[in-house]
Protein backbone atom coordinates (compact mmCIF):
# COMPACT_ATOMS: atom_id res chain seq x y z
CA UNK A 1 0.00 0.00 0.00
CA UNK A 2 1.68 3.65 -0.80
CA UNK A 3 1.28 5.65 1.86
CA UNK A 4 2.14 8.87 0.05
CA UNK A 5 -1.53 9.43 -1.30
CA UNK A 6 -2.27 10.45 2.07
CA UNK A 7 0.52 13.45 2.45
CA UNK A 8 2.21 16.26 1.17
CA UNK A 9 6.00 14.61 1.95
CA UNK A 10 7.96 11.83 0.68
CA UNK A 11 10.20 10.93 3.48
CA UNK A 12 11.32 11.77 7.41
CA UNK A 13 14.76 13.32 8.40
CA UNK A 14 15.57 11.45 11.84
CA UNK A 15 17.07 14.23 14.28
CA UNK A 16 18.55 11.53 16.50
CA UNK A 17 22.73 11.44 16.03
CA UNK A 18 22.13 13.91 13.00
CA UNK A 19 24.57 16.31 14.96
CA UNK A 20 27.30 13.64 16.39
CA UNK A 21 29.63 14.41 13.31
CA UNK A 22 32.38 14.16 15.35
CA UNK A 23 31.93 11.05 17.00
CA UNK A 24 30.42 9.16 13.62
CA UNK A 25 33.04 6.51 14.32
CA UNK A 26 32.75 5.96 17.84
CA UNK A 27 29.28 5.54 17.62
CA UNK A 28 28.83 3.02 14.17
CA UNK A 29 31.77 1.01 16.14
CA UNK A 30 29.64 1.16 19.21
CA UNK A 31 26.50 0.04 17.46
CA UNK A 32 27.70 -2.66 15.16
CA UNK A 33 29.14 -4.67 18.17
CA UNK A 34 25.75 -3.80 19.64
CA UNK A 35 24.08 -5.50 16.64
CA UNK A 36 26.38 -8.62 16.48
CA UNK A 37 26.23 -9.26 20.29
CA UNK A 38 22.64 -9.08 20.63
CA UNK A 39 22.30 -11.31 16.78
CA UNK A 40 25.05 -13.73 18.33
CA UNK A 41 23.74 -13.93 21.78
CA UNK A 42 20.13 -14.47 20.77
CA UNK A 43 20.94 -17.40 17.94
CA UNK A 44 23.32 -18.70 20.06
CA UNK A 45 20.40 -19.25 22.95
CA UNK A 46 17.92 -20.27 20.41
CA UNK A 47 20.79 -22.71 19.08
CA UNK A 48 21.34 -23.95 22.56
CA UNK A 49 17.34 -24.76 23.29
CA UNK A 50 16.94 -26.12 20.18
CA UNK A 51 19.98 -29.44 20.48
CA UNK A 52 19.68 -29.72 23.98
CA UNK A 53 17.02 -31.86 24.58
CA UNK A 54 17.10 -30.71 28.99
CA UNK A 55 16.19 -27.65 27.79
CA UNK A 56 12.91 -28.70 25.97
CA UNK A 57 10.58 -27.25 28.52
CA UNK A 58 8.01 -24.52 28.18
CA UNK A 59 10.19 -21.68 30.14
CA UNK A 60 12.95 -21.97 27.06
CA UNK A 61 10.07 -22.55 24.98
CA UNK A 62 9.03 -19.27 25.07
CA UNK A 63 12.50 -18.47 25.69
CA UNK A 64 13.03 -19.05 22.34
CA UNK A 65 10.54 -16.75 21.23
CA UNK A 66 11.81 -14.06 23.38
CA UNK A 67 15.46 -14.80 21.80
CA UNK A 68 13.90 -14.27 18.53
CA UNK A 69 12.17 -11.20 18.85
CA UNK A 70 14.84 -9.27 20.24
CA UNK A 71 16.75 -10.08 16.71
CA UNK A 72 14.40 -8.93 14.71
CA UNK A 73 13.71 -5.81 17.38
CA UNK A 74 16.99 -5.00 16.57
CA UNK A 75 17.21 -5.70 12.94
CA UNK A 76 14.52 -3.29 12.46
CA UNK A 77 16.04 -0.48 13.90
CA UNK A 78 20.07 -0.78 14.47
CA UNK A 79 20.71 -1.37 10.60
CA UNK A 80 19.49 1.59 9.19
CA UNK A 81 20.57 3.85 12.51
CA UNK A 82 23.80 2.34 10.91
CA UNK A 83 23.67 3.26 7.45
CA UNK A 84 22.15 6.95 8.28
CA UNK A 85 25.49 7.25 10.01
CA UNK A 86 27.61 5.57 7.53
CA UNK A 87 26.62 7.67 4.45
CA UNK A 88 25.64 11.03 6.80
CA UNK A 89 22.02 10.70 5.82
CA UNK A 90 19.31 10.98 8.51
CA UNK A 91 16.39 10.37 6.22
CA UNK A 92 14.00 7.44 5.18
CA UNK A 93 10.97 7.34 3.10
CA UNK A 94 7.59 7.55 4.15
CA UNK A 95 6.62 3.78 3.37
CA UNK A 96 10.16 2.67 4.81
CA UNK A 97 9.14 4.57 8.12
CA UNK A 98 5.58 3.39 8.33
CA UNK A 99 6.80 0.17 7.39
CA UNK A 100 9.53 0.38 10.52
CA UNK A 101 7.14 1.37 13.07
CA UNK A 102 4.85 -1.22 12.21
CA UNK A 103 7.55 -4.30 12.70
CA UNK A 104 8.63 -2.36 15.40
CA UNK A 105 5.17 -2.03 17.27
CA UNK A 106 4.47 -5.54 16.06
CA UNK A 107 7.17 -6.83 18.39
CA UNK A 108 6.94 -4.57 21.45
CA UNK A 109 2.99 -5.76 21.42
CA UNK A 110 4.36 -9.47 21.23
CA UNK A 111 6.73 -9.36 23.78
CA UNK A 112 4.73 -7.08 26.47
CA UNK A 113 2.20 -10.44 26.33
CA UNK A 114 5.35 -13.39 26.02
CA UNK A 115 6.75 -11.77 29.34
CA UNK A 116 3.40 -12.09 30.72
CA UNK A 117 3.26 -15.66 29.55
CA UNK A 118 6.55 -16.51 31.12
CA UNK A 119 5.63 -15.08 33.94
CA UNK A 120 2.69 -17.35 34.86
CA UNK A 121 4.58 -20.61 33.19
CA UNK A 122 7.35 -19.53 36.68
CA UNK A 123 3.24 -19.12 38.74
CA UNK A 124 2.45 -22.92 37.37
CA UNK A 125 5.52 -24.29 38.45
CA UNK A 126 6.22 -23.16 41.70
CA UNK A 127 2.69 -22.13 43.11
CA UNK A 128 0.70 -25.58 40.95
CA UNK A 129 3.75 -28.00 40.58
CA UNK A 130 1.49 -31.10 40.53
CA UNK A 131 -0.95 -29.34 37.80
CA UNK A 132 2.18 -27.82 35.91
CA UNK A 133 2.05 -30.28 32.97
CA UNK A 134 -1.68 -29.63 32.49
CA UNK A 135 -1.63 -25.84 32.89
CA UNK A 136 1.75 -25.74 30.55
CA UNK A 137 1.30 -28.80 28.07
CA UNK A 138 2.70 -28.47 24.48
CA UNK A 139 -0.83 -27.39 23.44
CA UNK A 140 -1.30 -24.69 25.68
CA UNK A 141 2.27 -23.35 24.85
CA UNK A 142 1.78 -23.67 21.10
CA UNK A 143 -1.85 -21.78 21.49
CA UNK A 144 -0.23 -19.17 23.90
CA UNK A 145 2.82 -18.70 21.18
CA UNK A 146 0.35 -18.55 18.22
CA UNK A 147 -2.12 -15.41 20.12
CA UNK A 148 1.22 -13.80 21.29
CA UNK A 149 2.04 -13.32 17.48
CA UNK A 150 -1.10 -12.67 16.40
CA UNK A 151 -2.02 -10.16 18.79
CA UNK A 152 1.18 -8.16 18.02
CA UNK A 153 0.62 -7.79 14.43
CA UNK A 154 -3.25 -7.08 14.52
CA UNK A 155 -2.49 -4.17 17.16
CA UNK A 156 0.23 -2.79 15.07
CA UNK A 157 -1.62 -2.84 11.71
CA UNK A 158 -4.52 -0.97 13.98
CA UNK A 159 -2.01 1.88 14.51
CA UNK A 160 -0.20 1.35 11.28
CA UNK A 161 -3.68 2.30 9.21
CA UNK A 162 -4.67 4.99 11.95
CA UNK A 163 -1.55 6.77 11.15
CA UNK A 164 -1.50 6.49 7.19
CA UNK A 165 -4.13 8.72 6.90
CA UNK A 166 -2.86 11.18 9.31
CA UNK A 167 -1.76 14.86 7.32
CA UNK A 168 2.08 16.42 7.53
CA UNK A 169 1.71 19.52 6.31
CA UNK A 170 5.69 19.89 5.08
CA UNK A 171 7.28 19.79 8.54
CA UNK A 172 9.48 16.08 8.28
CA UNK A 173 11.91 16.12 11.02
CA UNK A 174 11.15 13.56 13.54
CA UNK A 175 12.95 13.94 17.24
CA UNK A 176 13.89 10.41 16.84
CA UNK A 177 16.06 8.08 15.51
CA UNK A 178 13.66 5.34 14.34
CA UNK A 179 10.22 5.90 13.37
CA UNK A 180 7.79 5.26 16.14
CA UNK A 181 4.38 6.50 16.51
CA UNK A 182 4.41 9.28 19.30
CA UNK A 183 6.99 10.85 17.43
CA UNK A 184 5.34 10.72 14.70
CA UNK A 185 2.10 11.72 15.79
CA UNK A 186 4.18 14.97 17.18
CA UNK A 187 4.92 16.50 13.76
CA UNK A 188 1.35 15.61 12.00
CA UNK A 189 -0.73 19.11 11.14
CA UNK A 190 -4.42 16.97 11.17
CA UNK A 191 -6.54 15.69 13.26
CA UNK A 192 -4.68 12.99 15.40
CA UNK A 193 -7.51 12.27 18.33
CA UNK A 194 -8.52 8.61 17.30
CA UNK A 195 -4.61 7.65 16.98
CA UNK A 196 -3.87 9.05 20.22
CA UNK A 197 -7.19 7.80 22.07
CA UNK A 198 -5.94 4.05 20.00
CA UNK A 199 -2.75 4.38 21.23
CA UNK A 200 -3.99 4.93 24.95
CA UNK A 201 -6.54 2.12 24.80
CA UNK A 202 -3.65 -0.41 23.27
CA UNK A 203 -1.42 0.72 26.17
CA UNK A 204 -3.57 -0.64 28.61
CA UNK A 205 -4.06 -3.64 27.10
CA UNK A 206 -0.67 -4.66 25.31
CA UNK A 207 1.30 -2.89 28.36
CA UNK A 208 -0.39 -2.60 31.28
CA UNK A 209 -2.69 -5.71 31.18
CA UNK A 210 0.39 -8.13 30.72
CA UNK A 211 2.71 -6.10 33.44
CA UNK A 212 -0.42 -6.44 36.31
CA UNK A 213 -0.91 -10.09 35.19
CA UNK A 214 3.49 -9.94 35.82
CA UNK A 215 2.81 -8.53 38.85
CA UNK A 216 -0.20 -10.80 40.26
CA UNK A 217 2.24 -14.12 39.13
CA UNK A 218 5.04 -12.63 41.07
CA UNK A 219 2.70 -12.16 44.03
CA UNK A 220 1.41 -15.74 44.07
CA UNK A 221 4.88 -17.04 43.28
CA UNK A 222 6.88 -14.79 46.10
CA UNK A 223 3.86 -16.26 48.77
CA UNK A 224 4.63 -19.62 47.60
CA UNK A 225 8.62 -19.05 48.42
CA UNK A 226 8.26 -17.51 51.45
CA UNK A 227 6.24 -20.81 52.50
CA UNK A 228 9.40 -23.01 51.74
CA UNK A 229 10.91 -23.47 55.54
CA UNK A 230 14.75 -24.08 53.81
CA UNK A 231 16.72 -21.80 53.08
CA UNK A 232 18.27 -23.33 49.83
CA UNK A 233 14.55 -24.42 48.69
CA UNK A 234 14.03 -20.79 48.63
CA UNK A 235 16.81 -19.89 47.09
CA UNK A 236 16.57 -22.77 44.52
CA UNK A 237 13.20 -21.52 44.12
CA UNK A 238 13.60 -17.54 43.84
CA UNK A 239 16.70 -18.76 41.42
CA UNK A 240 14.35 -20.09 38.71
CA UNK A 241 12.59 -16.79 38.16
CA UNK A 242 15.25 -14.31 38.78
CA UNK A 243 16.57 -14.05 35.37
CA UNK A 244 12.77 -13.91 33.96
CA UNK A 245 11.95 -10.98 36.52
CA UNK A 246 14.93 -9.19 36.13
CA UNK A 247 14.56 -8.98 31.62
CA UNK A 248 10.88 -7.95 33.02
CA UNK A 249 12.04 -5.01 35.19
CA UNK A 250 14.45 -3.45 32.59
CA UNK A 251 11.51 -3.71 29.48
CA UNK A 252 8.67 -2.68 31.36
CA UNK A 253 10.57 0.27 33.19
CA UNK A 254 11.77 1.50 29.80
CA UNK A 255 8.91 0.71 28.21
CA UNK A 256 6.84 2.85 30.55
CA UNK A 257 9.08 5.68 29.95
CA UNK A 258 9.36 5.38 26.35
CA UNK A 259 5.65 5.46 25.48
CA UNK A 260 4.32 7.95 28.42
CA UNK A 261 6.56 10.84 28.04
CA UNK A 262 4.60 14.40 28.65
CA UNK A 263 4.22 16.26 25.45
CA UNK A 264 6.90 18.64 26.16
CA UNK A 265 10.20 18.73 28.80
CA UNK A 266 12.21 16.04 27.17
CA UNK A 267 15.34 17.21 25.59
CA UNK A 268 16.13 14.98 22.17
CA UNK A 269 19.30 13.73 23.67
CA UNK A 270 16.85 12.35 26.71
CA UNK A 271 14.50 10.94 24.35
CA UNK A 272 17.52 9.51 22.28
CA UNK A 273 18.89 8.14 25.40
CA UNK A 274 15.40 6.28 26.36
CA UNK A 275 14.74 4.62 22.78
CA UNK A 276 18.46 3.56 22.59
CA UNK A 277 18.02 1.76 25.93
CA UNK A 278 14.04 -0.13 25.31
CA UNK A 279 14.64 -0.99 21.26
CA UNK A 280 18.76 -1.85 21.18
CA UNK A 281 19.93 -2.22 24.58
CA UNK A 282 17.57 -4.56 26.31
CA UNK A 283 17.57 -6.60 23.32
CA UNK A 284 21.44 -7.26 23.51
CA UNK A 285 21.15 -7.63 27.12
CA UNK A 286 18.48 -10.39 27.45
CA UNK A 287 20.57 -13.41 26.33
CA UNK A 288 23.25 -12.57 28.75
CA UNK A 289 21.39 -12.35 31.41
CA UNK A 290 19.55 -15.74 30.59
CA UNK A 291 23.05 -17.31 30.14
CA UNK A 292 25.02 -15.70 33.18
CA UNK A 293 21.89 -16.09 35.62
CA UNK A 294 20.83 -19.50 34.55
CA UNK A 295 22.76 -22.79 35.60
CA UNK A 296 21.02 -24.86 32.81
CA UNK A 297 21.72 -22.72 30.13
CA UNK A 298 25.31 -22.31 31.44
CA UNK A 299 25.86 -26.39 31.48
CA UNK A 300 24.35 -27.22 28.09
CA UNK A 301 26.63 -24.07 26.39
CA UNK A 302 29.32 -25.62 27.96
CA UNK A 303 28.63 -29.10 27.17
CA UNK A 304 28.34 -27.88 23.26
CA UNK A 305 32.20 -26.21 23.45
CA UNK A 306 33.09 -29.16 25.29
CA UNK A 307 31.60 -31.82 22.27
CA UNK A 308 33.68 -28.64 19.86
CA UNK A 309 36.96 -28.94 21.63
CA UNK A 310 36.82 -32.66 21.50
CA UNK A 311 36.19 -32.57 17.97
CA UNK A 312 39.13 -29.82 17.34
CA UNK A 313 41.06 -32.31 18.95
CA UNK A 314 40.21 -35.41 17.37
CA UNK A 315 40.51 -33.89 13.57
CA UNK A 316 44.15 -32.44 14.75
CA UNK A 317 45.32 -36.06 15.62
CA UNK A 318 45.06 -37.10 12.15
Amino acid sequence: MDFRNHTLVSGFVLLGFSNSTPGQVYLILLFLTIYLVTILGNCTIISLILVDSHLHSPMYFFLTHLSFLDVCYSTVTVPKILANLLLQRHTISYNLCFAQMFFLMAFSGSECWLLAIMAYDRYAAICQPLRYSHLMSPHVCMQAAVTIWIWGFLDAAVHTALASKVHFCGNNQIHHIFCDLPPLLKIACGDIHVSQTTLHIATIFAGMAPFFLVVISYFYILASILRIRSKLGRQKAFSTCSSHLLVVILYFGNGLVNYNQPGAGYSLEIDTLISTMYCIIIPMMNPLIYSLRNKEVKGALGKVLERHRKKWDSSRKF
